[in-house]
């Protein structure tokens, strides 16, 4: 217990020395100099310096039991291996490169500092416990089902699992609020679906209702988003419970990824894949949120999951994985193109066996049949079948070909997560290894690096086709990604690169069946960490950032429900993101209609004419967060229009 009690504080501590918090950024240590200079911090590093000196202390005292075991592990070159791959991203990269150099460093010690401690914890197991968590652990995956592998009750309670915990994160972190600015877009896209409209009629005033990722034109006014997303989610907005949507998809994909490990490998390997998305930070909080990674990944799932079926049962099941396809290209056109050049592969045979030519038909009518809907579609808002909104949107607001697929100097949108102006393959590696340490820190939360069980089962498991096939798709996804300008920044981990969740927990399943394999301790090891996972790292997440990220509220829907907005003008004084944005999704899509009508007060002359638009309405004032320094305030109001004006 001391060990554990050991870990649990170590970890608090160095994610105490984290600077992440709620604003854009990618997150850095606080290193040790900076940190003792500040009395906030201090007792941290004095907690980081304790568990050094007492974790060096119990290794030396089992370094000779530790190395018999490294070497049952296996040869030098392979542990070296597992250990690169843990440690290769242990900090985010800086533009400093001494400071870069320091961080790492310290980084990559706080990992290893963490994984003997955890060692140690397991190595202190009762024997008798730990001979009780293997049988409970095997009696829970099973031992090798030969047969084809099925939803059974053990898929079933862990996909409520994960809409349950992802639903509760929506309500209580989230606030059922959108945070991001492409979650505003992605919710009025859906509302107006829903209503069964392809776009909105244009605003009043354009200025005062401004928000990104909107598209106002003389006649219409709508979001630049691609169209799959917010058609699914308008699904949710039909029953007034958009925020379920992607929980439940969250909960979906947990099933479609136990058939798709449980066919490639084994119904052992499946149970213990999807134990770990469970336990898995990153994937729980995007289905908490608004963003379209989780209907990515089902779409995608479905294809893949559609081609396993396919080489056994006929023809409509290569049509399905086309649709999938195509459906993922209208959410994430990109993740679109990686899908459909990994299906085609795998249907053509390579890592498997190759489909019939009717087969192969199926599959690509299946991609062109979901893909061409977005032709009429862009033909009804941009006027170009071939010209998608978002791409109009772009460069209607930006330079030509800023958002562009490539390397080239006119790339990019001024963003200041943007390394550099344009983008070059040295600016991708940099992108790559900013995606690298975010996978490493949010795929399971651990403090000893997320990537130890994919090292573990790279270097240490004996490598099968199935293996290989994974390495494929993550090798696919990082080098489709490379020639783009961003990675999205750090919003939700290596958002980006979604797609390698799966071959990241299959290989983290390989990995853990190795090391228990060599120890049976290696269980109490990995569940000591995703417990701490649960108890440290999600709570320290959810506060630190999440909980009104980039200082989005929902303070707006309570100020309204508190005070009878009702049929009134609200003008909201502040930027136009997060303070108008994080108001103005709470505007009716009838911008009349007798509901509170959110305007941004940018100027005395958009004041003026608004004003005049809705001179027969009472009026309010309110400022947000970026003046006020924490909530929504009202400033005045009600007020009569007629009277102001």
């Amino acid at each position: 217990m001391m060990w554990l009690a050991l870990a649990l504080l170590g970890q608090i501590a160095a994610l105490r020395l984290i600077d992440a918090g709620p604003l854009i950024h990618y997150q850095h240590y606080r290193l040790p100099g900076a940190a003792f200079a500040n009395p906030q911090f201090r007792w941290a590093l004095a907690i980081v310096a304790a568990q050094a000196v007492l974790v060096c202390a119990g290794l030396l005292i089992r370094r000779s039991k530790i190395m018999d075991g490294m070497r049952t592990l296996g040869p030098a070159w392979r542990i070296a291996g597992a250990f690169a791959v843990l440690l290769c991203a242990a900090a985010a990269v800086s533009r400093d490169r001494f400071f870069f150099a320091e961080e790492w460093t310290f980084g990559a010690a706080i990992q290893l500092l963490n994984c003997g401690n955890i060692f140690l914890a397991a190595c202190d197991f009762p024997a008798r416990g730990v001979k009780a968590m293997a049988e409970r652990f095997n009696a829970l995956v099973g031992g090798e089902w030969k047969q084809r592998v099925t939803i059974d009750r053990f898929a079933l309670c862990a996909a409520l699992w994960i809409a349950v915990v992802s639903s509760f994160f929506a309500w209580l972190v989230y606030q059922v609020h959108p945070h991001v600015a492409d979650e505003v877009a992605y919710l009025y896209n859906a509302r107006y679906f829903a209503a069964g409209e392809m776009a909105m009629p244009s605003p009043p005033d354009a200025e005062a209702f401004d928000v990104d990722l909107m598209d106002y034109q003389p006649n219409q006014w709508f979001s630049a988003v691609p169209l799959g997303w917010p058609a699914m989610l308008a699904a949710g907005e039909k029953l007034h419970a958009a925020w379920l949507v992607n929980p439940v998809l969250g909960g979906i994909n947990a099933l479609l990824i136990y058939l798709i490990v449980g066919g490639l490998y084994s119904r052992r390997t499946a149970r213990i894949a999807v134990l770990l998305l469970c336990a898995s930070p990153w994937y729980l909080f995007m289905a908490m949120s608004y963003m379209n990674h989780i209907a990515t990944l089902f779409c995608a799932l479905v294809a893949f999951w559609a081609i396993l079926q396919a080489r056994a049962k006929g023809i409509l099941w290569p049509l399905i994985a086309g649709l999938g396809v195509g459906a993922t290209s209208l959410i994430r056109p990109l993740d679109g193109a990686i899908a459909g050049l990994l299906v085609a592969a795998w249907a053509l045979g390579i890592g498997g066996t190759r489909l019939r030519f009717a087969g192969l038909a199926a599959l690509a009518a299946g991609i062109v049949l979901a893909g061409a809907v977005q032709l009429p579609y862009n033909k009804r808002l941009t006027g170009n079948a071939l010209s998608s909104p978002l791409t109009a949107y772009q460069d209607k607001h930006y330079k030509p070909k800023s958002n562009a697929y490539g390397f080239g100097p006119e790339r990019g949108l001024g963003w200041a997560i943007d390394p550099y102006p344009g983008h070059t393959p040295f600016e991708a590696v940099i992108l790559a290894e900013l995606n690298a340490h975010s996978l490493n820190t949010d795929l399971f939360g651990w403090s000893t690096g997320s990537l130890l069980l994919v090292g573990a089962g790279m270097f240490f498991a004996k490598l099968r086709k199935a293996d290989h096939l994974m390495l494929a798709v993550i090798a696919t996804v990082l080098l489709a990604y490379a020639p783009y300008w961003t990675n999205g920044g750090p919003d939700f981990g290596a958002r980006y690169w979604f797609l390698i969740l799966v071959p990241c927990i299959a290989l983290s399943a390989q990995g853990l069946e190795a090391l228990y394999r060599h120890n049976d301790r290696a269980i109490i090891a990995i569940a000591l960490l995703c417990l701490l996972g649960f108890l440290v790292y999600i709570p320290w997440r959810s506060v630190d950032k999440y909980y009104h990220y980039l200082r989005m509220r929902p303070d707006v829907r309570e100020l309204a429900r508190e005070n009878h907005f009702g049929r009134s003008l609200v003008f909201v004084r502040g930027e136009r993101f997060p303070d108008y944005m994080s108001a103005a999704i709470y505007n009716p899509l009838d911008l009349h209609a007798d509901a509170p009508i959110y305007v941004w007060d940018r100027s005395p002359e958009v004041h003026e004419r608004v004003m005049t638009l809705y001179r027969d309405r009472p009026v309010w004032t309110i400022d947000g967060p970026t003046l006020t320094g924490g909530g929504y305030k009202i400033t005045s109001g009600p007020s009569t229009a007629e009277i102001l004006h």
